[in-house]
């Protein structure tokens, strides 16, 4: 037998068999992932299409339980007193928070309301006494994970989003199970984080959201790199097996 040319007798091939019992699984794996990141472009595509659909419709009172993220406006009065913050926030040199309030309306149950960013101390936050009118879209609760903070109710602190707790802990029950984030179209939300600058995007408090909430769509990226990397994994196996196939036996 040659000690350079392949071996007769056929015996390289069957040192493939048991290296190919680990390469298939491997490819068929990562064909898989790149298909389901197909599958999660398509789910992705229509859902921000639709939400791009719901919120470009004028907005309506808000009912009792509308779609997520759906355009929606309230009328009534702040309630005083019933404010707390969710989450934190850096903003220039201030620690602050979304301002939450109870709004008040007539022949309706009390609504949740995101008025947007607010120092927890300090700043010029406006309070209006009179009938208001706010708009901006419904936003429901969050499920809460392992490693969520724990909130603190007494002082109105709040990390996790649960409307209906926090509606509870400012002395409305009644309210429905989500909260209307008013969005004001204006100049871009100022930078947070130490060394941005201090001044806030708005010369009075709070600063509400200025757009539409908007989820990322980067499964064609993650469906390119798991297809890139089966065909990479075709390639290398290719040339580790055509190396094993022209050795001596």
């Amino acid at each position: 037998m040659s000690q350079h040319g392949p071996a007769r007798g056929g015996r390289p091939w069957r040192a493939l068999i048991l290296p190919s019992f680990f390469a298939i699984p491997v490819l068929a794996l990562l064909l898989g992932l790149g298909t389901w990141q197909m599958q999660r472009l398509g789910w992705k595509t229509a859902l921000l299409e639709e939400l791009a659909e719901r919120q470009s419709r004028p907005p309506i009172e808000a009912p009792a339980r509308p779609e997520p993220f759906a355009h929606i406006r309230a009328t009534g009065r702040f309630r005083p007193g019933a404010e707390a913050f969710l989450g934190l926030e850096v903003r220039g040199s201030l620690l602050g928070g979304s301002l939450l309030a109870i709004l008040d309306r007539q022949g309706a149950p009390p609504l949740l309301v995101n008025r947007g960013w607010a120092p927890f101390e300090g700043g010029r936050v406006e309070r209006p006494e009179g009938v208001v009118t706010v708009s901006g879209y419904a936003r429901f609760g969050e499920r809460r994970g392992l490693f969520t903070p724990r909130d603190d109710p007494g002082e109105r602190r709040f990390l996790h989003f649960g409307p209906v707790a926090i509606a509870g802990a400012l002395g409305a029950p009644d309210a429905p199970a989500y909260a209307l984030v008013v969005v004001e179209p204006g100049p871009a939300t100022a930078p947070s984080g130490f060394g941005a600058a201090p001044a806030p995007a708005r010369a009075t408090l709070p600063d509400p959201a200025t757009g539409f909430p908007s989820p990322s769509n980067p499964h064609l990226g993650y469906a390119i790199t798991w297809f890139g990397l089966a065909i990479g994994w075709v390639v290398i196996f290719g040339l580790w097996a055509h190396r094993r196939l022209r050795e001596p036996a």
